[in-house]
């Protein structure tokens, strides 16, 4: 039931971080779009700088509880990584009550005042005479902070179950890096079958005891 939960949760947030990673497709095109006009045709476009950094951030914002999700927030890892599971619980369950929820919860509630303070007065950007508008944009915001709280809630959930049963609880897999060893080992024609086997199921158990460590997780 439990893990039914985490995968839920997991699962939502890895569809919306999927599903807002098109819009780096459409900031490409913008942008080279752009670059013809500006450079070919001789005819730039005034809101193009606005239209950048809002694709630009809300791809930053809506991708945040995907990358919780699936564990890849950068941290210094030296002394959390040699720590045991229960060990590693504990930290993260305090840090997650003293700082996340209070941080993100207070994210939530200015952004929702400043997305409806945007909407009231029919905001556009000051940059150029003509802006786009910005409320939309600013909507982003407290719609990216609760997302970011759903999966704060999961992670909370991960560190209780950790420090009762001393594993953390799986995870919802996706997409990971090849190791660089793994391919060269892949590709090697002077190592037989059984030892390529070997290393790369090796390689794979390691990665996995660091992901089930909780490596990856924001202090």
């Amino acid at each position: 039931m439990t893990e039914r939960f985490l995968h839920t949760i997991d699962g939502i947030s890895t569809w919306i971080g999927k599903l807002s990673a098109w819009l780096i497709v459409a900031l490409m095109l913008l942008v080279c779009t752009e670059v013809i006009k500006r450079y070919v045709l001789n005819a730039p476009t005034p809101w193009i700088f606005d239209a950048s950094n809002m694709l630009y951030g809300s791809v930053f914002m809506l991708c945040g509880a995907y990358t919780l999700a699936q564990n890849s927030h950068v941290r210094g890892d030296f002394l959390y990584g040699s720590m045991s599971p229960r060990t590693q619980a504990t930290f993260d369950l305090v840090l997650y009550l003293v700082f996340f929820l209070p941080g993100i919860g207070a994210l939530i509630y200015a952004g929702y005042f400043y997305a409806a303070d945007s909407w009231r007065i029919n905001e556009h950007s000051s940059v150029t005479a003509d802006g786009p508008a910005i409320y939309p944009f600013k909507t982003i915001i407290p719609i990216a902070g609760a997302l970011v709280m759903m999966q704060g809630v999961a992670e909370i959930v991960r560190c209780i179950v950790c420090l009762r049963t001393g594993e953390w609880p799986s995870r919802l897999k996706d997409v990971h890096e090849i190791d660089v060893v793994e391919e060269q080992l892949a590709a090697s024609e002077y190592v037989d079958d059984e030892t390529r086997r070997r290393a790369i199921e090796q390689a794979h158990q390691i990665e996995e005891s660091a992901r089930q460590r909780g490596m990856g997780e924001p202090l």
